[in-house]
């Protein structure tokens, strides 16, 4: 074989790697969420959001909540009985207001109970979603984050502070009009929040939960720990089942750039030391 026929086989090898190891992935995530449906006799769906090399050229896709990923868990709530449980895996740094919505509503529709396992973090859409579960579980470092609608780049809530600050004389119609759409949207994802949460907690407690989420009391970056979320009166646990934190192993961050985070992948414990000195 000449030498530009080993290099056509090469380019062939290298072209088709990406393509071959997303499918090993994704083999792997239908085997895994196999195992957890069997083991917790429940409908699982996963809406997990990691950048992926997913083309042939290797770059990155960096994704959020959208109306694709709304019909899609609509799709499979569609197809799940009413007496079947939903578990729904969260991971995601939030999205589309109305995606969100319509996925939150229709789990709050759901008859039989509806589970939020958060490994890691899901914030603003992904909290919204999470308030609608029966159970929220949560690693013990897990974090959700303040709900409040964001016009932009700018909060809604701190558009509103310039009305307070400066005579309306001094503010330029633009600005009146954000501060306008700033209120409203308040408003909407607020009775959004109380109508996911009152039947469960009445109606005074899941107007507090929704004024300390909505209204822009934290930064709408703030990670609100396992501890801050059972103190606002969310129904959360720390009973994460070992097989989600292999999930989220097969959705790894692009392989584009050199790990962060390194370390032997087994488990670590000193019960060998402990025999070993025992004998």
């Amino acid at each position: 074989m000449d030498l530009l026929g080993l290099f056509w086989i090469f380019f062939i090898i290298s072209s088709l790697q990406p393509v071959i190891r997303q499918k090993m992935l994704e083999n792997g995530r239908l085997r895994l969420l196999e195992r957890l449906e069997q083991q917790r006799q429940s409908r699982v769906i996963v809406l997990i959001h990691r950048q992926e090399t997913l083309s042939l050229l290797g770059f990155p896709l960096v994704r959020y909540i959208d109306i694709d990923d709304s019909e899609a868990v609509l799709r499979a709530i569609k197809m799940t009985d009413k007496d079947v449980p939903i578990d729904l895996v969260l991971h995601t740094p939030g999205g589309l207001v109305l995606a969100a919505e319509q996925i939150a509503s229709a789990l709050r529709k759901h008859p039989a109970k509806v589970t939020v396992f958060v490994p890691h973090y899901a914030m603003s859409g992904g909290t919204l979603i999470a308030l609608a579960a029966d159970e929220i579980v949560m690693d013990e470092n897990a974090v959700l984050g303040p709900v409040d609608p964001q016009l932009g780049q700018q909060p809604a809530a701190s558009i509103l502070k310039v009305l307070e600050h400066k005579p309306i004389s001094e503010i330029e119609d633009e600005t009146l009009i954000m501060a306008d759409i700033a209120e409203k949207a308040i408003r909407q994802v607020k009775a959004t929040v109380i109508e996911l949460l009152a039947d469960r907690m009445g109606a005074e407690k899941a107007e507090h939960i929704a004024n300390m989420l909505a209204t822009g009391v934290w930064t709408h970056d703030y990670p609100i720990s396992v501890h801050e979320a059972r103190e606002l009166g969310l129904p959360v646990s720390t009973d994460m089942p070992p097989l989600l934190y292999q999930l989220m192993g097969l959705y790894p961050q692009t392989a584009q750039r050199r790990p962060s985070v390194e370390y032997i992948p087994l488990p670590r414990s000193r019960e060998p030391e402990r025999r070993q000195a025992q004998r």
